[in-house]
């Protein structure tokens, strides 16, 4: 591969690393996405964004920054801004999760929702870009030659001097026909838009040099190319070698579910679903996918729900997990938790629903609470899972769950499969790197390890969601903000 430095732009932090011409780790960083809010809600702050990826690379040695020779942005796949020709703002940065356009949506009716579906692969939701362009161009103050670009695709503008849209990133903005892998002129017309705004179409694969001015600012050679890699959970398919038939479970601030496809799934059974259709970062693939919004953030909801921090959350957490191998917990009195702390997933996709726990007794204790978070986690994955209607030949995990054992065996021993776990803890920028690189890396490269289930853990957890499972149906069933 080529020696390059990636940017990962998630919801919560920035992971910044370089790597070699072996894809190892030279130097790497992690800092908070760097967010502020606006009088509609929130949106990146630009400055400290930028300043964070410059100090990056500011501080790597002579001999790392000399080497380099590609730098590979990715992140998530809604955000977004209007951009000028001469690389200023229109419109704010809007996350992912904004939903400030979603009244220009609300017009359209059951034909128009599915015709859409049958066009992007993608269910009518505000959190994709859409709407978030027809806000920003109503709200543009001069609209004259501006691009809608996700923030990864404007980090790479801001590099190169140039502006362009990704096919991965530009599945997820509910305007791109998929089959034709062109820009809808249809289903920007349903919300007003001219297609226009929507730039010029490359694939992750396709660099730009980087400018002069960006080069001896960073300290970086004047030949370096910069590629936008993609939508996070699909360059992690690439730096997993996700393979057909297998699933990708990408697990960060939220969960993803990713299969590979010869064809998007357009059909009304996928359309009921709420299943998302996206093009693969290499072009070669389509991807289907399902995003549950509580994943790794409910690290965080228990912290701040029991008054814990990270160390003792993590001691319990271990604790927890060598008492359930052996079988020193009873099911029997752990609460049933809904871990809808940011909305729900598939088929549901609310982001105003909340979660629930029911079950709690005067003596319940917080290890329960714990457990019962990361059982009702497994309980939605499942769900979610069942919605593909597709055998998995192999389940490849990535991201923090793999630092997470109790989490790891119960997803293992309720669906009764055996997990491949990277220990390898950059897949989605080892995807990048080997995308701006033109080569794919082997899932062993990734350091894999296997989790399997246990047939006695699995019949009783079996028995334990017999009893069970109306309690969770009807919590799913609740709407937001109704007592029971």
């Amino acid at each position: 591969m080529l020696p390059a430095i990636t940017v990962d732009i998630g919801t919560t932090s920035v992971k910044l690393c370089v790597f070699d011409a072996e894809g190892a780790v030279l130097a790497s960083a992690s800092r908070p996405t760097p967010t502020e809010r606006d009088s509609w809600g929130e949106v990146y702050a630009l400055d400290a964004l930028v300043g964070l990826v410059l100090d990056f690379i500011r501080d790597l040695s002579l001999e790392h920054r000399s080497a380099v020779q590609r730098i590979a942005i990715t992140g998530v796949g809604e955000s977004g801004g209007l951009v000028r020709p001469d690389l200023s703002l229109a419109s704010p940065m809007i996350l992912w999760h904004d939903h400030r356009g979603s009244s220009y949506l609300d017009r359209l009716g059951p034909a128009d929702r599915t015709r859409i579906y049958q066009l992007t692969g993608l269910p009518v939701n505000a959190n994709y870009a859409l709407s978030k362009t027809v806000w920003a161009v109503h709200q543009a103050d001069g609209i004259d030659g501006v691009h809608w670009l996700n923030i990864a695709e404007y980090l790479a503008a801001l590099m190169t001097g140039a502006r362009w849209s990704e096919y991965s990133l530009a599945s997820r903005t509910m305007a791109l026909d998929l089959n034709r892998a062109t820009w809808s002129t249809e289903v920007c017309a349903m919300v007003g838009l001219d297609a226009g705004v929507f730039p010029e179409l490359q694939a992750a694969s396709q660099g730009h040099p980087i400018t002069a001015s960006f080069a001896a600012g960073a300290g970086l050679s004047p030949e370096v190319q910069v590629h936008v890699a993609g939508h996070d959970h699909m360059v992690g398919a690439v730096g997993a070698d996700l393979r057909p038939g297998e699933l990708l479970n990408s697990t960060g601030t939220t969960e993803g579910l990713l299969y590979l496809r010869d064809a998007p799934a357009l059909d009304g059974q996928a359309e009921q679903s709420k299943l998302a259709n996206g093009i693969g970062c290499d072009g070669s693939n389509f991807t289907l996918f399902a995003s549950i919004p509580t994943g790794g953030s409910a690290f965080a909801t228990l912290k701040s729900l029991l008054g814990t921090d990270d160390q003792a959350l993590s001691a319990r957490i271990s604790a927890l997990h060598e008492a359930y191998l052996a079988g020193a917990l009873d099911l029997g009195r752990i609460p049933l938790v809904l871990p809808r702390f940011r909305g729900s997933p598939p088929p549901v996709k609310r982001a105003a629903d909340r979660g629930a726990i029911l079950g709690l007794a005067h003596d319940t204790t917080m290890d329960e609470i714990i457990f019962g978070c990361f059982l009702g986690l497994v309980l939605q994955f499942r769900d979610v899972l069942d919605l593909f209607r597709m055998p998995s030949t192999l389940v490849k995990v990535i991201g923090p769950a793999s630092r997470n054992p109790l989490w790891l065996q119960l997803k293992a021993d309720l669906l009764g499969v055996s997990l491949s776990v990277a220990q390898f803890p950059e897949v989605v920028s080892r995807g990048a790197q080997a995308l701006a690189s033109g080569v794919r890396p082997a899932w062993e490269s990734c350091r894999p390890i296997d989790v399997h289930p246990d047939r006695a853990r699995t019949e009783q957890l079996s028995e334990w969601y017999a009893g069970t499972r109306l309690q969770w149906e009807h919590l799913k069933s609740v709407p937001a903000g109704v007592s029971t």
